[in-house]
């Protein structure tokens, strides 16, 4: 009884050991003002590393400032500030290495693409170039499988050393405490199976993007690996539909980024996957919860916890609607 003790108390504090030393997000920071030649990159050479870019979103920025810094606009904020030189989200994914890996853990889709985030705040002389460092991607999607696990992060040294090598900069890693109990958002969707699938895809689109851009959510970036593989001549019969939606809710990531943690904007914006393995009639769908964004950049802010979690039901009751069961 007493070994059985000893040895629980001691798995406790292993995991809280390895807990409290997770690695959240590894950033670049470059001296000076770096924009110019991170848009050659990113545009540019950084297929060499095997990614590539899709929905780039250049100084965001600016768009706060037409809208939020805007007297004449219904959404000026009263105590609107100029914060950010820069901020842009770029969301690249390594297709080509993905395609293995998709078959086998498809709930990958929530990072594929991601974002390398690049921001400059305007009383700092410095940008930042970054990422969610890959363990804690796989870690929020619950993958678990040693193999799987070591193909997926064997994408991030070939990036990393590119980004260090064009911008250099010192790389600083954050670490976190722990993720929620539950990171991710999933649910499942029957539907009467047609004999066009495609029509329903189509369909199902269609309510999809009406139901988020109802709710002042903005589609942000699409990405279908199913056209994306058949470009590339490669299989993926695994699936009959296979899509990443890009969700942005503007004033959210206004008062999260503009307003002091621009940083977080790794996680920006929300890739949500959707996918129907071959001949089902289930829309599978996974997206992070906004609340990792609270844990993994160490959030203290209560409005800003509040208003992740406020996001997170509110998506959840929004796919409700839609027809979805959480599971």
């Amino acid at each position: 009884m007493f070994k059985n003790i000893v040895k629980s108390i001691a798995v406790l504090v292993l995991t809280s050991s390895i807990a409290f030393s997770a690695e959240g997000v590894r950033f670049n920071i470059i001296p000076g003002d770096a924009e110019v030649k991170y848009n050659k990159m990113i545009n540019g050479d950084i297929s060499e590393t095997g990614f590539v870019l899709s929905d780039p979103h250049e100084r965001i920025n600016d768009a706060y400032a037409q809208r939020y810094g805007n007297p004449k606009d219904p959404d000026f904020d009263k105590n609107w500030k100029v914060t950010l030189d820069n901020l842009g989200f770029f969301s690249i994914a390594n297709d080509e290495k993905l395609n293995a890996l998709l078959k086998k853990a498809p709930e990958l889709g929530a990072f594929s693409p991601f974002n390398l985030h690049i921001y400059k705040t305007k009383d700092k002389d410095k940008t930042y170039v970054g990422h969610i460092v890959p363990s804690t991607m796989l870690d929020i999607v619950g993958v678990s499988d040693p193999a799987i696990r070591a193909e997926f992060t064997s994408m991030f040294p070939a990036l990393d050393e590119h980004v260090q090598k064009t911008l250099g900069g010192k790389v600083k890693i954050t670490s976190y405490d722990m993720l929620p109990a539950k990171p991710m958002m999933t649910f499942e969707l029957e539907f009467d199976r047609p004999d066009d699938i495609a029509e329903f895809v189509e369909e199902f689109q269609e309510d999809y993007e009406e139901a988020f851009e109802d709710k002042s959510y903005i589609i942000a970036g699409f990405k279908d690996f199913k056209e994306t593989y058949d470009d590339l001549e490669m299989d993926f019969e695994e699936f009959d539909a296979y899509f990443v939606y890009s969700l942005c809710h503007f004033t959210y990531s206004y008062n999260m980024f503009n307003k002091g943690r621009p940083d977080a904007g790794v996680f920006a914006p929300c890739s949500m996957y959707l996918y129907i393995k071959k001949d089902s009639n289930k829309v599978v769908i996974g997206m992070p919860r906004l609340s990792n964004w609270v844990a993994v950049m160490n959030i203290k802010d209560e409005i800003m916890i509040k208003s992740a979690n406020d996001l997170d039901a509110e998506i959840i009751s929004i796919m409700k609607e839609l027809g979805a069961r959480e599971i």
